[in-house]
């Protein structure tokens, strides 16, 4: 938390707000230090290019079979009271309550096969890393999140690399923003809506010494450390500036601030409900809209999460408060990323943790599922208008090309220019890991 003593109103120096620049000192990293952070991507090499992704987790593991493989032909029990509707693509089919997303189908790309989930744990664990929470080496796998922030950082040094815009939930996995694993709390995410805003401190300063760069610089709260060369004092200094630099950054105060968008691009988003759902998410549409501005500022990879699709009970009449919201959303990011030139460069991806079962029970739900899920993709320059995979008539089983996670990841890493089965990343140990176990990019979305 940063304590600023003086009176309110008013504006520094460099035209940030005092009340602005409050609530951007008050950003917490889960612990990190913001030097530390920047120290770290420059020992990597920061990348240059725009390429970016956005990750949506669908909280709790949404109906595939109410939303992109709908079963027309099974019996009522299975198929539910859900119609479908043509998509701009023909022969291409998705839900009734999805009409934004179908009028854009040749933007988007659902799967309907997809599987690794173990088992019917909820966990955002493999919607952000690719891999099963089982058999992780010592620290945990890393999500793909802090990997970029270890490999790429961000594309403008007045912003994070990786930011997580999930607010804590009652069910702690549902409000992960994806964590850092063996790469360290340095590559944790940034975090607006976070549980651990107070871990970024400032000691209390009064307004006059704020213009005394060097004096607000030196009361970063524990960082100041014993150096033994001039060399590392001149970094010290220079990681310091630049931690600054990011509390204070225009950039990141404007892209977290939707006042500045136009009227007409926030009410294609819409606003949803900034409230969590039960022990989940909010199903808040305007974090889609603060996700593209904050890749487009340079963050490098941005997650949040929507909503609670755990419907083991009224199943239909607890898909219509979720997938409308969500149609309107990702459709409106989609059309958004095209319009501002960086759909070859973002890609977004959103999914659940697993699928729900053909049959509908007693209660009227769907239960777990771990055998076939299903999920969306669309932009980072990949090969859209198509759908991928199929099951058979119940929709329970894959028929026709499975999709694992990892293979997604894959090729998100291929279409950000890293290969992932070339390039490593140290564990605590420093013993080398590739970003994926093993897994290629999907020829059917990266082919000429």
């Amino acid at each position: 938390m940063l304590k600023i003593l003086g009176q309110p109103g008013g504006r520094l120096c460099d035209g940030v707000s005092r009340r602005d620049f409050i609530r951007v000192g008050g950003l917490a990293l889960g612990g990190l230090s913001l030097p530390q952070l920047l120290r770290a991507e420059a020992a990597a090499g920061i990348g240059k290019s725009p390429k970016a992704v956005i990750m949506i987790y669908l909280v709790g593991a949404p109906p595939h079979q109410d939303m992109f493989d709908l079963k027309m032909d099974a019996p009522m029990e299975i198929r539910g009271p859900h119609r479908p509707i043509r998509t701009k693509v023909p022969g291409i089919q998705i839900s009734e309550h999805m009409p934004r997303c179908a009028a854009i189908m040749d933007k988007l790309v659902p799967i309907r096969t997809m599987y690794g989930s173990p088992n019917g744990d909820h966990d955002s664990f493999i919607c952000y890393t690719g891999r099963p929470v089982a058999n992780q080496p010592p620290g945990g796998w890393p999500s793909m999140g802090a990997v970029l922030s270890r490999l790429e950082g961000s594309t403008d040094p007045g912003m994070p690399a990786f930011i997580g815009l999930a607010p804590k939930a009652g069910h702690p996995p549902y409000g992960s923003p994806g964590h850092p694993g063996f790469l360290g709390t340095t590559h944790s995410a940034f975090r607006p809506n976070g549980p651990g805003m107070d871990d970024l401190t400032l000691q209390s300063i009064s307004l006059e010494r704020l213009a005394d760069r060097k004096a607000l610089l030196a009361a970063f709260d524990g960082y100041r450390r014993q150096v033994d060369s001039s060399a590392d004092v001149a970094a010290s200094d220079a990681f310091q500036q630049a931690a600054f630099n990011i509390l204070t950054s225009s950039k990141l105060m404007e892209a977290l601030d939707l006042s500045k968008e136009p009227a007409r691009v926030r009410e294609r988003y819409g606003k949803g409900d900034p409230k969590n759902y039960g022990d989940g998410a909010p199903r808040n549409c305007e974090h889609f809209l603060m996700a593209r501005r904050l890749v487009e500022a340079g963050a490098r990879c941005v997650t949040l999460n929507f909503g609670r699709w755990d419907f083991h009970s009224h199943n239909h009449s607890e898909l219509l408060t979720h997938l409308p919201l969500f149609d309107q959303a990702f459709s409106a990011l989609v059309e958004d990323l095209h319009e501002r030139g960086l759909d070859k460069d973002v890609a977004v991806v959103a999914w659940g943790e697993f699928g729900r079962t053909p049959q509908i029970n007693q209660d009227g739900g769907r239960d777990h599922w771990p055998q076939v899920g299903c999920a969306l993709l669309a932009g980072g320059g990949m090969k859209t208008g198509q759908v991928i995979g199929a099951t058979d008539r119940l929709g329970g089983e894959i028929a026709d090309r499975g999709v694992h996670f990892g293979e997604v990841f894959a090729t998100l890493y291929h279409q950000l220019g890293i290969d992932p089965n070339r390039v490593t990343v140290p564990d605590l140990t420093g013993r080398p890991h590739y970003l994926v176990n093993g897994w290629l990019p999907m020829p059917e979305l990266i082919g000429a």
